[in-house]
């Protein structure tokens, strides 16, 4: 009796523990597949926005002096405007700067659309004597995923460094 009690108890134990393991597996598997897949497309997606905005913001903007035409009482005319800082002889504008400066403390949220990200922004302009840190931190924003370019730039004949993050405080989850 102990033989017969032995023998089947433990296979049918042994397959079912077996076939468990194997479902469980090929569950984890196939998930950490998949939200390594949907991380690296938010990564992707970040670093391009990133690039294009990087490189949008050493051009003048559309149209040249969107900075004069910016009402900060009407940020839905903001989506007619593309911002970039550049100015005369290739260096930025200190005045498109800080036109930028004050949309985006104005209306965050709507400040995005001009710059054409999705993301959230941090612009530093460090210059000689000068700081100016535009939209949200990505450190009091408990930031998921940053992604950051550092330029060089001129800005009133002066050597400047201009840094931008783009940060999500949200997970890119599965696709």
């Amino acid at each position: 009796m102990k033989a017969q009690f032995w023998s089947f108890d433990i296979m049918f134990a042994i397959v079912v523990f077996a076939v468990s393991m194997t479902i469980l597996t090929y569950v984890w598997l196939t998930l950490s597949s998949q939200f390594s897949d949907s991380y690296t497309n938010g990564i992707n997606l970040m670093q391009a926005q990133l690039q294009e905005l990087s490189s949008g913001l050493m051009l003048a903007g559309s149209p040249s002096n969107w900075n004069s035409l910016v009402n900060l009482s009407g940020t839905g005319a903001w989506a007619n405007l593309s911002v970039g800082f550049g100015g005369q002889n290739g260096a930025l504008s200190y005045r498109k700067i800080l036109a930028f400066y004050a949309m985006s403390n104005s209306d965050y949220q709507e400040s995005k659309v001009p710059l054409g990200v999705s993301y959230d922004y941090y612009i530093l302009v460090n210059g000689t004597g000068y700081s100016i840190a535009i939209g949200r931190n990505p450190s009091s924003g408990n930031a998921y995923a940053v992604q950051t370019v550092t330029e060089p730039v001129m800005i009133n004949d002066q050597p400047a460094t201009l840094t931008i993050d783009l940060w999500t405080n949200t997970t890119f989850g599965i696709a």
